[in-house]
């Protein structure tokens, strides 16, 4: 009996796994349509999207693909100067007009290089009288649409196909179906304005062929340089239903044979809807069962789920990765804000933030596959700027890679390869793939190395440091957001990369290297910090402005090099800075700004003011889709900044900043629920993924942690700080338990093994 009951309790357990998937309550519900792009149902798969809304009266769907791209150079950027070694004579001579004319303004005045939206389907609900309801399926990535005169609509992107279906049911007659051309030609009204976006017929293309046939519409469009894209879109009735299909195909260059949409959308007539929608919900199965949570903050819970969504929309291995709007560009007549361009500063890393943690690794895989691809152009960038045969990434880039210009102390920063380091350095850390850290999370990060110590001199107290010195958008792109001494921002990453060189270097057994480059970080000063052991944004210069970008503050979140966990100073340090920032306030806060803040309280393990940073980035900063719009949508006081430009990278550091609070890893042994408010009672997550390859999973009831399971997929140690006092085991293989008598306990896993662990009370 004793046997029976043991061998049931794990089921117990992978039982509640199972159930806690997607639920109606996580579904976007409306009872009509949005009214504006930035408001309309998302769909995607990483390289085809679409936004279903209405426009003038008709049923309207945005459709885009990730590669759409005008990469025209941008024009007057690459001169004689542009080299890293002139801007710094520039600064010594304080003569930086010029350098603002030739790599800053060009980005604010010229069209493109930029991201370009598709086009659309346009269908003639007009006689169908008003929208009854309308629902988007987180489960299985579905919106349904339905009418008062009883017509219905159901449409996907297909998960892993380059096309999307629509079904129409209950039709009494015909309908009328467009395709509708993005506005390249017409008079030009905006221009210049790179957050509202110039008007598209800037970018001067001839007008696209749109060729109507029976039951298929078929439009082509020129772009610059031999570039091309189409789509087409075919239907067939029968009886009262439309089954229909469209996709979107990119050709490089004239003579690029890539599959063209119209044969995309042939194949697919066979199997047709139903089977693709089969595989489709099946690819979405698969996604959720990767990770789960279930708290008592509904809206929280909500939002964690509809960002997962998105992300599962917006990122796929072989596809471009997560760039400001992915597969949403504006749908306005107007190009999307800043371009929709690479944004490396921030934007690009906060959008993964929450795949780690969050199991979605083969997700995540894309961003870095994009990176190796560009290898060769950023390798050329790097000698043409900095002279150096390391790497470096441009910090505002095209889909290709190459820069674009832009305020260069953040667009041609010298340490944005050493953030991008930090993705790879965590792709191996939570998968613990050795051939991947082999062939490139290594070479990465010591190519990385290579640069940093290329360009940074020793000072006449034998400290290296950069010659110029910048913290993204402090002091905007004056003269003055040249600081000679390191700032916190540059400090932290050059830190990490020496520090993530010399450990992955330590762990291939590259002995000289790793000792080489600890002697590099050695040469590092410490991190400049007021009296009262607050960051500063750099020596002479403290933290005394609000701003969105909490640049001084990298070493703490996200890097984590000044941890909790390394005691009172740096716990001084931790809470000092936090303080600071909350002290001077949120006025030029994005919404991001709040979700990053949350995942730094949550890293000081104030799960209160991470609840409440998160509740205040759901309610204020996000559109009714759960897009991140940037400004304080509810104007109330949360940010002086009320516009609504649509970027996704608050959206991800959101998912990650919740997934903080529930599990740590990053101190080198796991930590259960480290952050979460006294409040929540009950609460649980399931396959939230730790450092060292291992899936946790945890239940907490009537306030107390009652239960964890840790799987391993790699054999190994791993180091659980114990969530109770007094516990037994109620499954285990393949373990091997060594408990210590400071509240932690090592766990030896062999490859594939599991253990479960609980609460006495």
């Amino acid at each position: 009996m004793i046997k029976k009951l043991f061998f049931l309790l794990p089921l117990l357990f992978i039982k509640e796994h199972i159930v806690a998937q997607p639920a109606p309550r996580h579904d976007l519900h409306f009872s009509q349509l949005a009214g504006r792009w930035d408001e309309a149902i998302p769909l995607g798969n990483g390289m085809l999207g679409a936004l279903i809304w209405q426009k003038d009266g008709q049923l309207h769907f945005s459709l885009d693909r990730a590669d759409l791209w005008d990469q025209r150079p941008m024009k007057g950027l690459h001169r004689k100067e542009f080299s890293y070694q002139w801007v710094i004579e520039q600064v010594h001579k304080k003569d930086y007009g010029i350098v603002q004319k030739y790599f800053d303004e060009p980005y604010d005045t010229e069209p493109a290089p930029s991201k370009i939206p598709g086009g659309a389907l346009e269908f003639d609900t007009r006689s169908w009288g008003s929208v009854k309801t309308v629902n988007l399926s987180v489960k299985d990535a579905l919106c349904e649409v339905k009418w008062t005169n009883g017509n219905s609509l159901k449409t996907f992107v297909s998960a892993d196909k380059s096309l999307g279906w629509f079904r129409f049911e209950n039709l009494s007659g015909e309908m009328d179906i467009s395709l509708i051309a993005p506005q390249y030609q017409g008079l030009v009204k905006n221009s210049g304005d790179p957050v509202g976006g110039d008007d598209l017929s800037r970018l001067g293309y001839p007008k696209g062929i749109i060729k109507k046939e029976e039951n298929s519409i078929t439009y082509d469009q020129k772009g610059w340089g031999g570039f091309s894209y189409q789509i087409n879109v075919r239907w067939k009735k029968t009886g009262k239903t439309i089954d229909g299909t469209w996709s979107i195909s990119s050709r490089s260059t004239s003579d690029d044979q890539s599959i063209l949409a119209q044969e995309v959308t042939a194949k697919a007539v066979n199997p047709g809807y139903g089977a693709d929608f089969i595989r489709h919900q099946n690819w979405w199965k698969e996604f959720w069962k990767q990770s789960a949570i279930q708290i008592p903050d509904t809206l929280l819970e909500k939002q964690w789920y509809l960002e997962q969504y998105k992300f599962g929309s917006a990122a796929r291995a072989g596809a471009p990765p997560i760039s400001l709007q992915a597969v949403w560009t504006a749908d306005n007549g107007r190009l999307p804000p800043w371009k929709g361009d690479y944004h490396h500063d921030l934007n690009t890393q906060l959008s993964y933030w929450s795949a780690y943690s969050g199991n979605h690794l083969k997700e995540s895989m894309g961003y870095l596959d994009y990176l190796e691809k560009n290898k060769a152009n950023y390798q050329r960038y790097t000698r043409e700027f900095f002279g150096s045969n390391g790497i470096a990434v441009p910090g505002v880039t095209t889909l290709d890679g190459t820069e674009m210009g832009g305020w260069i102390q953040y667009s041609l920063s010298p340490t944005v390869s050493a953030w991008l380091g930090q993705h790879y350095y965590l792709q191996w850390r939570y998968s613990m793939d050795r051939t991947f850290l082999k062939q490139k999370a290594y070479p990465w990060l010591k190519a990385t190395a290579k640069l940093l110590e290329d360009i940074t001199v020793l000072d006449s107290a034998g400290h290296r440091k950069l010659q110029i010195s910048s913290s993204p958008e402090i002091n905007d792109n004056s003269l003055e957001a040249w600081f000679p001494q390191n700032t916190n921002y540059d400090l932290g990453l050059m830190k990490f990369a020496f520090k993530a060189a010399a450990e992955l270097a330590g762990e291939l057994g590259l002995k000289q290297e790793s000792l080489h480059w600890e002697s590099i970080l050695k040469q590092f000063d410490d991190y400049a910090l007021s009296a009262n052991a607050e960051l500063k944004f750099a020596p002479s210069m403290a933290y005394n402005q609000s701003h969105r970008h909490f640049s001084n503050a990298m070493a703490i979140h996200p890097l984590g090099l000044i941890k909790w966990e390394d005691g009172a100073k740096a716990q001084a340090v931790i809470k000092n800075t936090i303080h600071l920032l909350d002290s001077i306030g949120p006025a030029y806060w994005c919404g991001y700004s709040y979700s990053w803040m949350a995942n730094m309280k949550a890293r000081a393990k104030d799960g209160e003011g991470a609840a409440r940073d998160l509740g205040i980035f759901a309610k204020a900063f996000c559109s009714v889709n759960s897009f991140h719009l940037n400004g304080d949508q509810t104007k109330s006081g949360y940010s002086k900044f009320t516009y609504r430009p649509f970027t996704l990278e608050g959206n991800f550091a959101f998912a990650g900043g919740l997934q903080e609070m529930l599990l740590q890893s990053y101190a080198g042994f796991i930590e259960i629920m480290p952050a979460v408010p006294a409040h929540w009672k009950d609460l649980s997550f399931d396959h939230l993924r730790a450092e060292g390859a291992v899936l946790v999973s945890a239940s907490k009831k009537d306030g107390v942690i009652d239960e964890v399971k840790i799987e391993a997929e790699k054999s190994g140690a791993v180091k659980l700080k114990l969530p109770f006092k007094t516990w037994h085991t109620l499954s285990s293989t393949g373990v091997k338990i060594h408990q210590t008598n400071d509240g932690f306990v090592t766990l030896n896993f062999n490859a594939g093994a599991s253990i479960i662990l609980k609460n006495n009370k």
